[in-house]
């Protein structure tokens, strides 16, 4: 999965890449036009305050630029960000050691929140609510706890999956919000703005080719920009035209809907394995020998926004879209598209 161009995971190659073409102030950010005008009213009514902004918690699918908007949270607000993950805070001692280092307006950024253990979820609660956390010192007779004082600061959270969170958790942070699929018109702002970054001369015409293909990630775009400079640079002369990006694309096997052959290979099992569907969740992935939770956290966002996918009580069936994508008759199939 990961070695996918269109995977909305970071490959690891790319930790570098991403930092150089992240916007670095929220008037930078391109997209998400409600959470920006929100995240702007509050981080100048906290300055104004002299306060920490409220902890803000981003959930949506992978690739959005959760991450990014963290990073900008924190130069907005004049201070550092830590970055780490539920997966690695096994313990409460854990996030302890982290709280205790933050300085007043720092951000702690969580990725993949809804995967804290218990223990290190409920140390969270009094730094979140009163900015004080509990230690443990000592053992045997002569364990003690004492609270130690926290400066004020920002807790980030990012989720892909919302609906995971414990509700106590998600009662405590003061904003939320959802980011969602761009549109093509500005990921092709964000893949001319990456271009000029990386030096790569584009046409606009090319730009949005690629921005159509980018299946409304920012992630994505700004890898498919990358493997279609290589293209460009020794097909090309380095120059990327409307025709040299369609060619580039083809290349890479990724056609003019943004799906590639696994997306294909989900949507044409269902079409001509189980006539259109429905078909639930645990048979799709045993046809198609995937893991189920692959299946609904890396290729079902895209497939069920863009309209090729309908999830119903049922199960997993095909859309009219669908059927036109692939170029078959709505007549061969007896469901109700």
């Amino acid at each position: 999965m990961e070695d996918r161009v269109l995977s909305t995971h970071a490959m690891a190659e790319e930790q570098g890449l991403e930092g150089t073409l992240r916007p670095q102030q929220l008037g930078e950010y391109i997209g998400q036009d409600r959470m920006k005008e929100s995240l702007r009213v509050c981080i100048d009514a906290a300055l104004g305050r002299g306060e920490a902004l409220d902890h803000a918690i981003f959930y949506g699918p992978p690739g959005l630029g959760k991450t990014t908007i963290a990073h900008i949270i924190a130069k907005e607000m004049g201070g550092t960000i830590r970055s780490t993950s539920g997966l690695v805070l096994t313990h409460a001692g854990d996030l302890a050691a982290i709280l205790s280092n933050l300085q007043p307006r720092d951000v702690l950024f969580i990725d993949e929140i809804h995967r804290l253990p218990p223990a290190a979820e409920e140390a969270l609660y009094p730094a979140m609510e009163d900015y004080q956390i509990d230690l443990v010192i000592g053992q045997g007779p002569s364990l003690r706890t004492m609270k130690l004082d926290l400066p004020p600061f920002t807790l980030i959270g990012a989720t892909t999956r919302a609906g995971a969170l414990t509700s106590p958790l998600r009662e405590r942070f003061g904003l939320v919000y959802r980011l969602d699929f761009y549109q093509p018109e500005e990921l092709q702002i964000i893949i001319s703005r990456s271009a000029e970054l990386l030096n790569v001369k584009i046409d606009e015409d090319a730009a949005l080719e690629i921005a159509r293909r980018a299946r409304g990630t920012p992630r994505i775009a700004n890898r498919l920009i990358k493997r279609v400079r290589d293209f460009a640079e020794v097909k090309a002369q380095g120059h990327v035209t409307q025709a040299i990006a369609q060619e580039a694309l083809q290349w890479l096997q990724v056609d003019e809907a943004g799906f590639d052959e696994l997306d294909r290979k989900i949507l044409l099992t269902i079409i001509e394995k189980f006539r259109g569907g429905p078909v639930g969740i645990e048979a799709l992935a045993a046809a198609i020998q995937e893991e189920k939770s692959t299946l609904e956290d890396v290729h079902e966002p895209y497939l069920l926004q863009s309209g090729y996918l309908d999830r119903t009580a049922r199960g997993r069936q095909i859309t009219q879209k669908t059927l036109q994508h692939f170029g078959k008759s709505s007549d061969l199939f007896s469901i109700n598209i």
